[in-house]
């Protein structure tokens, strides 16, 4: 069962409160997601370059598994980072991006966004991916091509972190990582570059919902969730530019 974090549970404790201490707040879905993260890690960094290459393209979500039915691939790929040596740089910058997400919307609304940006990007670059072999422009082998990660679920939840901008910059900051996704697809023009934009859209779309429906905490940043908020926009140019 997932706890939601509430806002009681983020406040600072008053130090002139009696029975009352400073903890840290709960954060069981980056916790578990991170572990899970760890765990499949571990597991491909002893497996050989020819078994991870299977493993890989086992969990893709490429338009082969899901044609075929293996609809288990829209979350077997998220927990899956096909460089090793990159995956353990970025599940700790992850881990900040998570933890800061769930101060901000709870356990809840972060496996929301988190899957909505990966399960939908992933769905409508696999309908592009169709579209564009029927017609005959691009090659039929991009059927098996490999496509496992967090990015699209990671831009979503830098588009989603609106909601812990303060109000004058929300604007500039949307605009601004779309036009950074944008400008990424003109210049790789990859399905991984869409999937991105897509993903990040889908994230901003949630975020303003959020705010409207006043579903997140739009408080002033901490100095620790500061730190976490450059961490995320480190971690998302890593991205976008990888």
């Amino acid at each position: 069962m997932v706890v939601a974090t509430t806002t009681a549970d983020l406040a600072p404790a008053d130090p002139h409160t009696p029975g009352r201490s400073r903890s840290w707040p709960r954060l069981p879905a980056t916790a578990g997601y991170l572990a899970a993260l760890i765990v499949v890690t571990t597991i491909f960094s002893v497996l050989s370059d020819a078994a991870r290459s299977r493993m890989v393209l086992h969990a893709s979500t490429n338009l082969h598994n899901l044609l075929n039915g293996h609809i288990g691939t829209l979350f077997s790929s998220a927990l899956v980072i096909g460089d090793v040596s990159a995956a353990w740089v970025i599940i700790p910058l992850l881990g900040c991006m998570l933890a800061l997400a769930e101060l901000r919307f709870g356990a809840m609304h972060l496996v929301h966004v988190f899957l909505a940006g990966h399960i939908g990007a992933s769905l409508l670059v696999a309908g592009g991916l169709w579209v564009a072999i029927d017609v005959g422009w691009v090659p039929a082998s991009i059927r098996w091509a490999e496509d496992v990660g967090v990015s699209y679920g990671a831009m979503a939840l830098i588009g989603a972190l609106v909601v812990a901008v303060p109000h004058r910059w929300r604007l500039a900051w949307s605009t601004a990582w779309f036009m950074i996704a944008a400008e990424g697809v003109l210049i790789e023009q990859t399905f991984t570059s869409v999937g991105h934009l897509v993903s990040c859209c889908i994230g901003t779309a949630v975020g303003f919902g959020m705010i409207r429906a006043n579903a997140a905490s739009t408080r002033s940043l901490t100095r620790i969730e500061s730190g976490l908020l450059a961490v995320s926009v480190l971690l998302a140019a890593i991205m976008l530019m990888g």
